[in-house]
């Protein structure tokens, strides 16, 4: 099974097609304080948005922080300020802004659509998806906000609301190849084969031999564990563009469940050669050195993928079996908490803490650990996480400037 945190990577892999425009609140300014007139007051907004729409982002930022001096209640101020920020990356600081246009104009719809893309591009889905249902409940038609909200549905997990979300656009997202991965993963979980069937034929008839479509198919055949045909996509992948982002990770991933263990080794090198930024590599083939009993390369790679992201469990986890194998328990609990706190209904990591505690002498605590991994596993025995899976990129919010 994919885990949904791989899944929510936003990359440049894979650029679509989809030309709808990122929304400009263009307001104008709300009446100005005694001492400005209301015509300065425009003219300074107006030379802010036209230094937003010049890509002048150093200037139309100044000039909306400006406009928000002299009229801390112009919605237009904080609903184009929230855009500079979106398209210089500074999504918390976007999402603040737009936050307090809406607190003082929540009619207006294109402040969610603006709100759900900055949640959708910080990879907070769960935050995205009531942004972009309220911008449906106000135009049904929309069909980027639809777009969207069923990309956030399908990185959540929820296949059921993917499906009907996303189905209305079926007859003109036809040739994206995107759109049509997404919704046959999608019907494969909800078991519906026939559907899932056609819509990857329809996806292997429109791309072709080409890389991008070798790891599309092979990423499905890692979540449906079918490793050695996933092994065969991602080879033809990586053969035809050795520096796709992902393909190495994830043909790393299907040697790695094949136990081809030294050639897994070697994808997962080059992918961090490739994509350095991204942790995946880093903590599989962090998992590779604890097979190989290799404690010490094996906390260099989980370190390096925590400085990436400190809150990915299973590298915390791994950080915790290597000081449990280099008989270190006290050093394995503290990681093990943290990892317990990040995911706390696996029922591997209450049994692994629990191990630990037994370790460094508190009986009681590992009692404790062991017995709720028990409860975990009888509860969810057929749900339990992977150690390792594939992933794909985040669709790209097509046409619109991050």
């Amino acid at each position: 099974m994919m885990r949904m945190e791989e899944l929510a990577l936003v990359s440049k892999a894979f650029q679509s097609a989809w030309f709808s425009a990122l929304f400009l609140v263009a307001l104008l300014p709300n009446p100005a304080p005694a001492q400005q007139s209301q015509q300065s007051l425009k003219n300074l907004f107006e030379e802010a948005r036209r230094a937003l729409l010049a890509h002048d982002y150093i200037k139309a930022e100044q000039g909306f922080r400006e406009v928000l001096r002299i009229d801390p209640q112009s919605v237009g101020g904080y609903a184009n300020l929230g855009v500079v920020y979106m398209r210089t990356g500074r999504y918390d600081l976007a999402i603040e802004a737009l936050k307090r246009a809406k607190k003082l104009a929540p009619r207006i719809a294109g402040l969610d659509l603006n709100l759900g893309l900055a949640y959708y591009h910080k990879e907070d889905f769960a935050q995205a998806i009531p942004a972009f249902a309220r911008v449906l409940r106000f135009n049904s038609e929309h069909p980027q906000a639809r777009y969207l909200l069923g990309i956030s549905y399908f990185m959540e997990g929820d296949y059921e609301r993917t499906v009907s979300t996303l189905e209305p656009l079926s007859k003109g997202e036809k040739t994206n190849l995107d759109f049509l991965f997404q919704m046959g993963v999608a019907y494969a979980k909800l078991n519906r084969i026939e559907d899932s069937t056609r819509t990857f034929e329809q996806m292997i008839r429109l791309g072709g031999d080409t890389a991008q479509m070798h790891l599309l198919l092979g990423v499905a055949y890692l979540d449906f564990e079918q490793f050695a045909r996933a092994q065969k996509e991602l080879e033809k992948a990586v053969a035809l563009d050795p520096k796709l982002p992902f393909a190495h990770y994830n043909l790393g991933v299907a040697y790695q469940h094949l136990e081809k263990l030294d050639q897994a080794t070697a994808e997962f090198k080059q992918e961090m050669s490739i994509s350095p930024d991204e942790p995946w590599s880093y903590e599989n083939l962090g998992m590779v050195y604890l097979r190989h009993r290799d404690a010490g390369h094996a906390l260099e790679m989980f370190g390096r993928a925590l400085r990436i992201n400190p809150q990915l469990p299973n590298a915390l986890d791994g950080i915790g079996k290597a000081y449990l194998e280099q008989d270190r328990p006290a050093e394995a609990v503290a990681y093990l908490q943290r990892a317990v706190a990040l995911q706390p209904d696996s029922a591997k990591v209450h049994f692994q803490l629990g191990q630990a505690y037994l370790k460094s002498g508190r009986r009681e605590k590992g009692q404790k650990e062991i017995a709720e991994a028990e409860h975990l596993q009888a509860l969810a025995r057929k749900n339990m996480e992977a150690s390792v899976a594939g992933k794909v990129p985040v669709p790209t919010v097509r046409g619109a400037e991050p």
